[in-house]
């Protein structure tokens, strides 16, 4: 039952792919249009916050800062201050992309089918994406951290678990994947519903929970990701 909602899912994925114009045999989708635009927009906006920085910040340089000094003093509680500084680049922009993406499907018109404009994290294959670099993330760095020692916990207590083991390492990435991509696309198919019964106010009230639902699903995504990596490269003495 299980591995037939996944391949719904991903055949209701594909299904609503809206696929824009094409190089050569690439298809270029309206989920890959509106990343773009994400990954311009905030570009523009850390070159602009970046660009003539200040020993006393004001302005959006003291927005940006004030921003990853509260990410790092969280995952520092989390990982540690040696651990949170290293793995705080990759953690920053798996939240940053998600919550931009997330909030795409809040603006007007995001849902209809409009060529070029569709939040990236409604489609499974998105997800799935981001899943898979937490995926490998977490067996590089423990790797590097502890070398062919990480194998370790995979017969841990015991050995009768290793198969256990090997599964939870892969149904991981696919929870996170499936979490992120039913939030996103189940509001975005709510909204849609009651767009089309009343236009004007029914939706609204969902739009603004689809704000909060946005930041806690990027929140809980990157969450997970800092855990799995701190599980990998703890080292006890």
């Amino acid at each position: 039952m299980f591995l037939t909602n996944i391949a719904y899912a991903s055949e209701e994925s594909h299904s609503a792919i809206q696929v824009v114009f094409s190089i050569g045999p690439v298809e270029i989708t309206s989920e890959i249009i509106t990343m773009w635009a994400v990954m311009l927009l905030v570009t523009i906006v850390c070159y602009l916050g970046t660009r003539n920085l200040k020993r006393i910040p004001s302005g959006l340089q003291n927005v940006l800062e004030y921003g990853v000094s509260t990410l790092q003093s969280f995952f520092a509680d989390l990982m540690g201050e040696k651990r949170a500084k290293q793995f705080l680049p990759m953690l920053m922009t798996f939240f940053i992309l998600i919550l931009c993406s997330n909030y795409s499907g809040v603006l007007p018109l995001a849902g209809e089918h409009i060529p070029g404009y569709k939040p990236p994290t409604s489609n499974v294959s998105v997800t799935a994406g981001f899943a898979i670099v937490v995926f490998f993330s977490v067996i590089i760095f423990g790797i590097k951290a502890k070398g062919l020692g990480y194998f370790k916990h995979f017969v841990e207590p015991i050995v009768i678990l290793l198969p256990i083991n090997i599964l939870e390492q892969f149904t991981r990435p696919l929870s996170l994947a499936l979490r992120l991509y039913g939030s996103v696309y189940g509001e975005e198919m709510v909204v849609a519903s009651l767009a089309s019964l009343i236009p004007l106010f029914l939706p609204i009230p969902m739009q603004v929970l689809g704000l909060l639902f946005g930041a806690i699903q990027a929140f809980v995504f990157t969450l997970l990701a800092a855990m799995y990596i701190e599980e990998a490269t703890a080292v006890h003495h």
